[in-house]
């Protein structure tokens, strides 16, 4: 990344912490904050904010509620997307309902992509 993060966007991403949902706070003290490959929370990005980021999978985890079905939403997350795939991260999405509902499988499905990210840079 040519910058690590822009610094006008430290005190959203700060409020984002603070202010996560309960998707992500669910998903975050019920399995990110123990997984045993280091993710972060609300990750600053260049000029993006991140719900959860491994830097060694280079993976990105989205949660994404209704506003992300919104045609602007789905614009500005493509943007990101791109963005940061142009330095070799990948990004996983989930909706809220599928972490309300099916939370093992999110959780599977996480571990998943990082034991792949991970092996597949061994190689």
């Amino acid at each position: 990344m040519e910058k690590k993060y822009e610094k006008k966007y430290i005190p959203v991403a700060r409020m984002l912490r603070k202010n996560m949902t309960k998707e992500e706070r669910h998903l975050w003290y019920d399995f990110l904050s123990t997984y045993p490959i280091h993710f972060k929370k609300q990750k600053l990005l260049g000029k993006y904010v991140v719900d959860f980021y491994c830097a060694r999978a280079k993976l990105v985890v989205e949660l994404d509620g209704s506003q992300h079905e919104s045609d602007d939403g789905r614009f500005f997350d493509e943007r990101r997307t791109e963005y940061l795939e142009q330095f070799g991260i990948k990004v996983i999405r989930f909706k809220n309902i599928q972490v309300r509902e099916k939370f093992h499988s999110v959780c599977k499905r996480i571990d998943e992509e990082v034991m792949q990210a991970l092996s597949s840079q061994l190689k």
